[in-house]
């Protein structure tokens, strides 16, 4: 399941994109455009500068924008940044301890193609795929 975290980054990416001007676009006005508590997508972008989806300067004319064009960036990657895995079970997680049932798990299979399904679905969708105007690219 996707989290808030996912779905408000998201969100955040898309008002970016669509309101982009060439300067940086303050915090309050995206929550104020996406009804989003300031002080929780503070906590959000925080983790996006981190990993790289976006860049932000403080100060006046301080805000944020993308570090790339809105086609440049799958959903995908996104949601993983915000979410880590999105593997359906915990064991097919890259992370995950080894599963004494690996070898004879008769579930194994439906949820590792389940998880490719996913993957290949959120990483074929950009941006530029989700925005209102569609004319980002």
């Amino acid at each position: 399941m996707i989290s808030t975290r996912g779905r408000y980054a998201l969100r955040v990416m898309i008002d970016l994109a669509e309101h982009e001007t060439g300067g940086y676009i303050p915090l309050k006005d995206i929550a104020a455009r996406q009804e989003i508590s300031k002080k929780y997508l503070e906590i959000i972008v925080k983790d996006m500068v981190k990993g790289n989806l976006i860049v932000g300067t403080s100060g006046k004319g301080g805000g944020y924008r993308l570090c790339r064009r809105p086609d440049a960036y799958s959903v995908g990657e996104i949601l993983e940044l915000m979410e880590g895995t999105l593997s359906s079970v915990a064991c097919l997680a890259a992370d995950a301890a080894p599963c004494p049932k690996r070898s004879t798990c008769q579930t194994l299979p439906m949820w590792a193609e389940v998880d490719v399904l996913v993957h290949d679905y959120f990483y074929s969708k950009k941006l530029s795929d989700i925005c209102f105007s569609n004319g980002l690219a």
